[in-house]
């Protein structure tokens, strides 16, 4: 596993929220409902993201085009706007729970319901906007959070997927296990854009990333990986690598952003959370796998990094109910 894959192999969607919005000129929705990771797509028409400035709601000073199969992918808790035009004030407001209402507060969840999944002022609308929204922290690892601006924006020539269509298409679909397609869907479609976008020479590159090709670094990155359950330290990662405790400190920091434990917490946390996905492994078992001596150790590096305990992540706790937007 190199650097990259094991950033993108965070995302873990456990039932994410999925909507497709039919909507008529002129639109608006003002989405504030503080969710860690949204992936926004246009499947026909145009809009455009519109993200606040320091002063907030009242501060929009950044509108960003979306055109057909393009994607932007937005990191919470900040508030946004999604529009036919930048100008047009905010005709929904979306909180959090996925509770939909006029800017003045009535309810409209009800009102704009279209059938399984699909919401907006009419069944034919010209525009037609997909969305997946990660909706509690621990379902997105907090290191690909952290690498990441507030807005990415891929063109749809840039990223070259045939995964709009194919979301669409399943959004609307009512069937036994639909809702584990579409969380496989949304990480699929996260990782594929995030890879394109770290592809980029504008995109600020995750920590470890770049670091692979140096001899040092890229060999203790190497080693973490291979073996991520061993009872690893700073020494015995410097020795195996070649070099003294002191220079891998200080070359493993500066290359990756972060010191090599820490590194290694984050990676150990990440495969936790891939293994908690097995229902039938226990918490005692998934901790050993990933290095931990007992449960206790692992809940209380999982709780303190992710934000939840593994058992509330497991059962997917903390997570907003479904609505009907």
């Amino acid at each position: 596993m190199d650097a990259l894959t094991g950033l993108l192999d965070g995302p873990c969607a456990r039932g994410a929220f999925l909507m497709r919005s039919v909507l008529t000129p002129p639109w608006s929705l003002r989405i504030q409902d503080e969710a860690p990771l949204t992936a926004v797509t246009m499947a026909r028409g145009e809009g455009w993201v519109v993200t606040d400035g320091a002063g907030g709601p009242a501060g929009r000073t950044a509108a960003t085009p979306l055109h057909p199969g393009d994607v932007a992918i937005l990191r919470g808790p900040d508030p946004y706007t999604v529009a036919g035009d930048p100008a047009t004030p905010p005709r929904v407001v979306i909180h959090p729970g996925q509770v939909s209402a006029t800017p003045q507060g009535a309810g409209l969840c009800e009102a704009m319901g279209l059938g399984v999944r699909t919401w907006g002022d009419r069944a034919d609308g010209p525009v037609v906007l997909l969305s997946g929204t990660y909706q509690m922290r621990g379902e997105v690892d907090q290191r690909l959070l952290r690498a990441l601006p507030p807005l990415v924006r891929l063109a749809a020539d840039a990223w070259n997927s045939s995964l709009v269509p194919l979301l669409e298409a399943e959004i609307g679909r009512d069937a036994p296990g639909q809702e584990v397609v579409l969380d496989r869907l949304l990480d699929l479609l996260l990782t594929t854009a995030l890879r394109a976008w770290f592809a980029r020479p504008e995109a600020e590159v995750p920590g470890g990333y770049g670091a692979e090709g140096d001899p040092v670094v890229g060999r203790a990155l190497r080693l973490l990986h291979a073996e991520p359950a061993r009872a690893w330290t700073v020494a015995g990662l410097a020795a195996a690598s070649g070099v003294s405790r002191a220079a891998l400190g200080r070359r493993f920091t500066a290359l990756v952003g972060e010191p090599p434990m820490t590194y290694l917490t984050n990676l150990r946390l990440t495969l936790a959370a891939d293994l908690l996905r097995e229902p039938d492994a226990t918490l005692g078992a998934v901790a050993r796998r990933v290095g931990y001596g007992s449960s206790f150790a692992l809940s209380a590096a999982f709780k303190r990094v992710r934000g939840i305990s593994p058992r509330e992540y497991r059962r997917g706790g903390g997570a907003a109910p479904h609505a009907a937007v």
